[in-house]
C-alpha cells in the first residue's frame, strides 16, 4: 500500500507535466532536429494516439520500475528505452511514417528526474537503504514488510529476543586437501546455495554465508511470523535442513565421491541487533554471547555425535512442538550456573513407537549417568539401541560411562570450551 501511494504521488505529476508540454507544442519543436536528421520532412505523421500511448506507457512503466530498482539499473533501463524509441522512429521512417520520439524521451527523463528527487527524501531513501543492509538475505515478503513498516532504517542497536542457527561443515579442510580447487569450490557453493536458499525461504535472515559456515537469525529484524515462536521456527528449520543436506550428500557422493560432515547449533536469547559497518560495506547483523554460543554448539556437535545441538532456552521454547533428548550438562568452573544441552530429533508426535522407546531409555540412561549409577546407566543405554541404526550420541555416552568407571571422565577440551562459553 505504501509503494502504491508513492507511485501515484510520482506518476500523477509526471503525467500532468507531460500533458502541459504536449499542449504547449514542445514535442514538435524538440523533435524537429531528429526529423531533419533522418530526413523525415516528407514523411506522413503516425496516428496521434501512437506517441500518446507510447508516452503514457513509458511514464507509467519507468516510475514503477524505478521504485523497485537502483539508480544504476534505472539509468541503464532509461538509456535502453530511449534508444528503443529512436530505433522505432527509424523503423517507422522506412515505412513512410514519422514517429516523433520526443514525447517518449521526455517521459523517461521526467520519470527519472522524479525518482532521483524522491530518493533524496526520507521516504524515498528507505528502500535503497534497506536493500543495501539486507540485500537478498531476507524473503521478499518479509523485506516488503520492512519497507512498508515504520521501523527506523538506521538500526542504531537494540536488544532482540531471537534464535540463531549456525550450520558448519566440519570436514572442509579434508575436502580442500583431496579435491581440486574448482571441485572444492563447486561443492561448497552447492552446499551454501542449497542451505541458504532454504533457510531464507522458511523465514530466516541470512546473517552470514561465507566459506563453510552459515548463520541465520529467526525473530530479527522482525518478530517471527505466525503462531510458533522464533525458537520453534529455528528448530523446524534445523530438522528440515538435515533432511535436505542428507539428500545433497547423495548428490555430492555421486559427483565427487565425498560427503559433507555438517553440524548445526541453535541458541536463543537476547542479542544486539544493529546495522554494523559503513555506508559501503555496512549490513544488518546480530552480536553477543547468545550468537557466539550457537557457533560453539555447532562446533561441539561432532564430539557428542549429534547433527543438531540446542541451547536450553531454545529447547524450552520449542519443546511443545519438537521431540528432543538431553546431551550434556555444563557448569563453568567457579560458577553455580548449569546449562543443559539438547538434541532435536523430530517434530512432536512424529517418532515411531520404537524411536520413542529409544528416546526415553536414552533419557533414563543420562539421568543414571549423572547419578553415577554406572551399571544401570549401561543397561538403559543398551536398551536405547535400535538394531541397524547408528547412534553416535549413544556411543559417546557409553564411552563416557566406561571412562567414568575408571575415574577418567575428565572434560574434553571441547567440553571445557563450551563450559567457559556458558
Amino acid at each position: 500500500m505504501r509503494q502504491l501511494k508513492y507511485y501515484l504521488l510520482l506518476v500523477v505529476p509526471t503525467l500532468l507535466v507531460l500533458g502541459l508540454l504536449g499542449l504547449a507544442g514542445a514535442y514538435e519543436a524538440a523533435g524537429a532536429p531528429w526529423r531533419n536528421l533522418i530526413r523525415g520532412g516528407a514523411l506522413s505523421l503516425t496516428a496521434a494516439y501512437v506517441p500518446i500511448l507510447a508516452t503514457l506507457f513509458l511514464a507509467l512503466g519507468i516510475v514503477w520500475v524505478a521504485l523497485r530498482s537502483s539508480l544504476r539499473e534505472l539509468s541503464l533501463i532509461s538509456l535502453c528505452s530511449a534508444l528503443l524509441m529512436l530505433g522505432a522512429s527509424l523503423v517507422a521512417s522506412l515505412f513512410g511514417a514519422y514517429l516523433n520520439p520526443a514525447s517518449g524521451i521526455a517521459a523517461l527523463f521526467l520519470g527519472f528526474t522524479a525518482i532521483v528527487i524522491f530518493r533524496q527524501t526520507h521516504a524515498g531513501s528507505r528502500e535503497p537503504v534497506l536493500r543495501r543492509l539486507f540485500g537478498q538475505r531476507l524473503r521478499s515478503e518479509i523485506f516488503r514488510c520492512l519497507v512498508d513498516g515504520s521501523m527506523p532504517v538506521d538500526f542504531p542497536g537494540e536488544l532482540h529476543e531471537a534464535s540463531v542457527l549456525v550450520c558448519t561443515v566440519h570436514n572442509h579442510v579434508e575436502l580442500m586437501e583431496v579435491l581440486r580447487p574448482a571441485d572444492y569450490v563447486a561443492l561448497m557453493n552447492l552446499y551454501l546455495r542449497v542451505a541458504s536458499d532454504f533457510l531464507v525461504d522458511v523465514g530466516g535472515y541470512l546473517d552470514e554465508c561465507s566459506g563453510e559456515s552459515i548463520r541465520v537469525v529467526f525473530g530479527a529484524p522482525l518478530p517471527a511470523e505466525g503462531a510458533p515462536n522464533h525458537a520453534s521456527k529455528a528448530a523446524r528449520a534445523a530438522v528440515d535442513l538435515v533432511s535436505r543436506l542428507e539428500e545433497l550428500n547423495r548428490e555430492c557422493d555421486r559427483r565427487w565421491q565425498k560427503r559433507l560432515d555438517f553440524r548445526i547449533g541453535v541458541n536463543s536469547g537476547s542479542m544486539v541487533a544493529a546495522a554494523f559497518g559503513g555506508a559501503l560495506v555496512g549490513r544488518y547483523s546480530v552480536s553477543g554471547p547468545v550468537v557466539e554460543f550457537a557457533r560453539h554448539l555447532s562446533a561441539a556437535c561432532a564430539q557428542y555425535g549429534c547433527r543438531i545441538l540446542s541451547g536450553p532456552l531454545t529447547y524450552e521454547m520449542a519443546s511443545e512442538t519438537f521431540e528432543g533428548r538431553p546431551i550434556d550438562l555444563l557448569q563453568r568452573a567457579g560458577s553455580r550456573r548449569r546449562v543443559e544441552l539438547y538434541e532435536f530429533l523430530a517434530p512432536k508426535h512424529t517418532l515411531s513407537p520404537e524411536r520413542e522407546r529409544s528416546r526415553d531409555q536414552f533419557w533414563k540412561g543420562v539421568i543414571l549417568f549423572r547419578e553415577r549409577k554406572w551399571e544401570e546407566a549401561i543397561k538403559a543405554f543398551a536398551s536405547a539401541r535400535i538394531a541397524g541404526i547408528p547412534d553416535r550420541a549413544l556411543d559417546h555416552y557409553l564411552e563416557r560411562v566406561e571412562r567414568a568407571r575408571r575415574g577418567e571422565d575428565e572434560p574434553t577440551p571441547e567440553q571445557a570450551l563450551l563450559a567457559e562459553a556458558v
